[in-house]
């Protein structure tokens, strides 16, 4: 299967921030791999085949039955941030995700630091709790055979290699789909698996650069700014995530997977929203205004006798509470100020104003005054003073694990909240190859087995 104007494959540099592994350029199919035959006739050395997965699932301690996706094994053949955001979430939800990884090196952010945990990055361990992973290298015969015996029993694949590289190594939508028709695919790529830059390496700052995202990000007059976090990548591994559950959902119906194309320029895009629509309305290029809003106003952060605070005033009766809550209820009688439209073509006059009553107060002050009297407020939080919050912490908005080098380490809970089947923070990312004896195991390899592979570098 291919997408409607897919380009003939071609071959294509590695980059690291979207292929998921470190390779050379040697042509690698479902039937060759360095010159050696690849078929099912070892299958008898290597455990059952099929598409019977009970015994990989009942061997992981990552999985969680009784969650919303606990009857899922996700194979995971993705690094760096969008795919594995992605996979994680999949996780939380009770999915079973082996993640795949080069034996002696990993996934490249477990080196992205410092900081540091333990042996780990705290990059590689924000994104990669609830997995198992394994430790083999798809360019060994043997290592790639054993990834061949899990797409067979997989719900679900996500990769993110530059597109092409998977279908290079025999672990295209096509090749997996041949041998089990049921399966989810998903590919995140820069720029998609389609259209005239599908074979271009994706970075994050490049698909904000391009979206228009940065064109609106920053202070009026100043440079555009990225975005505090890697948007781009993070809206991506959502979309994924998404794709994934509807067609999770259409296979009920069909008994049919099928492949899911995200691209983070796309993902981007899509979050111009009101943005893109006021451009399409009027034809004015959007402009950069910091905190504020393009179309509403007073919407922004305003400084305070000791930080910041970020005020919402969304309609005219907020703007009335919020000019008597300030002590100039004058300004709300103002016909330059009376309607949201008015002030926001009165802006340059009317901020300046706000700014300087502000300033006389400190923002505990205006927080405690202006929700007291129903305006929309909150102060600016540092990313300490955020993960302290008493209210997120009360929605468990931050876990506690305990990592086998790291001891024990805090990360960022699932913002999901199911009445039912709720997701869970179960296990601390892997070690490199923490799980590879028993995600083998599972597939029914024999002891010696086992230790041959290790012994021929097939996988650690």
């Amino acid at each position: 299967m291919t997408f409607q104007d897919t380009k003939p494959d071609k071959k294509k540099a590695d980059d690291p921030e979207v292929d998921s592994t470190k390779m050379d350029s040697t042509t690698v199919g479902s039937a060759a791999v360095n010159g050696v035959k690849v078929t099912d006739d070892t299958a008898a050395d290597r455990g059952a085949q099929g598409r019977d997965n009970f015994a990989v699932r009942a061997a992981g301690p990552a999985a969680e039955p009784g969650g919303a996706l606990g009857d899922l094994l996700v194979l995971d053949l993705t690094r760096i941030l969008s795919g594995p955001f992605a996979t994680m979430t999949l996780a939380d939800l009770g999915a079973d995700v082996i993640k795949i990884e080069q034996p002696g090196a990993g996934d490249d952010t477990r080196q992205w630091g410092p900081p540091f945990q333990g042996e780990e990055a705290a990059y590689f361990l924000a994104v990669n709790r609830n997995k198992r992973s394994l430790a083999v290298d798809l360019k060994s015969p043997e290592g790639l055979q054993i990834v061949l015996d899990l797409a067979r029993r997989a719900d679900i694949v996500v990769e993110n290699f530059r597109p092409g590289t998977a279908a290079r190594l025999g672990l295209g939508y096509d090749d997996l789909a041949r041998e089990n028709p049921g399966l989810v695919y998903a590919s995140i790529s820069g720029y998609g698996q389609t259209g005239p830059e599908s074979d271009r390496a994706g970075y994050d700052a490049i698909a904000q650069a391009r979206s228009g995202i940065m064109s609106v990000t920053g202070e009026s007059g100043g440079p555009p700014v990225r975005v505090g976090v890697s948007s781009a990548d993070l809206v991506a591994g959502m979309w994924a995530t998404i794709g994934i559950l509807a067609a999770l959902h259409e296979k009920q119906r069909t008994g049919s997977g099928q492949w899911v194309d995200i691209s983070l320029l796309d993902g981007s895009v899509s979050w111009l929203t009101y943005v893109s629509s006021g451009y399409f309305a009027s034809g004015d290029i959007p402009q950069r205004y910091g905190s504020a809003h393009p179309t509403i106003a007073p919407y922004q952060a305003f400084g305070t006798a000791d930080g910041f605070v970020m005020v919402a005033v969304g309609n005219d009766s907020l703007w009335r509470k919020y000019a008597t809550a300030v002590g100039r209820s004058d300004l709300a009688a103002d016909e330059r100020f009376a309607t949201n439209p008015s002030r926001v073509a009165q802006r340059q006059t009317l901020i300046p104003l706000l700014e300087q009553i502000m300033r006389e107060r400190t923002t505990a002050e205006w927080v405690a005054d202006l929700d007291a009297a129903g305006v929309p407020v909150g102060p600016i939080q540092t990313v300490d003073q955020a993960l302290k919050d008493p209210q997120v912490l009360a929605r468990n908005m931050v876990s506690e694990l305990v990592h086998p080098t790291a001891g024990p380490m805090k990360v960022v809970g699932c913002p999901v909240r199911l009445t039912r089947t709720p997701p869970s923070v179960r296990t601390a990312p892997p070690l490199l190859g923490q799980d590879t004896d028993e995600v083998l195991a599972g597939l029914g390899f024999a002891t010696e087995r086992i230790q041959s592979l290790h012994l021929s570098g097939a996988v650690q």
